[in-house]
């Protein structure tokens, strides 16, 4: 009954549940998208959040690996950051919030935003009705998120920077700068 899965309902869906935030922003609610997910591709929602964006929604994305929206373009997605995080074990699972007006939603899911995850295969979404779980995954969302160690940030250009207050070339001169000061034993 609760359940979303394509090619049926998921991407009528999950269009919906961004246009909604779209609303909720044009009434001055709080509006959140969060998604955590391996691929964004998909056009049809792209072109979604870059009006979400247009219409004051925050969008965080946490895209492991294809992403083919642009994050931070001024007048076109200055409301959405995207970050990979990529450590030592690859991830498979999907989550999905929506701020909802003040009444949080969140989705576990097998689906990307991919066309072949939202039209050509079977997959599912599931809301997570249970607070405490809901919860528990918002704070995990949100770890992801402050993750400074593993992460890189999509910039407009399609270039990804290093989070964190040194950034990858920080990190590795002071590395070095350590080996070389470091007195023999």
């Amino acid at each position: 009954k609760h359940a979303l899965q394509s090619p049926v309902t998921l991407a009528k869906e999950s269009h919906k549940k961004i246009e909604r935030e779209i609303e909720g922003a044009r009434t001055g609610k709080h509006a959140r998208i969060i998604a955590k997910l391996n691929s964004l591709v998909e056009p049809e929602i792209i072109k979604a959040l870059y009006r979400a964006s247009q219409e004051g929604v925050q969008i965080d994305l946490i895209v492991r690996g294809m992403c083919s929206l642009k994050p931070g373009v001024p007048g076109l997605s200055d409301n959405i950051r995207v970050k990979s995080v990529v450590g030592r074990f690859l991830e498979h699972h999907r989550v999905f919030y929506f701020e909802n007006g003040g009444e949080p939603e969140v989705y576990l899911s097998s689906a990307d935003w991919m066309e072949r995850n939202l039209f050509r295969r079977v997959e599912i979404a599931f809301p997570l009705q249970d607070k405490k779980l809901r919860e528990r995954v918002i704070e995990q969302l949100q770890a992801y998120l402050d993750d400074t160690a593993q992460s890189w940030r999509l910039q407009a250009d399609g270039s990804y920077t290093r989070t964190g207050k040194t950034g990858a070339k920080g990190v590795q001169m002071k590395l070095l700068e350590e080996v070389t000061n470091a007195s023999p034993a």
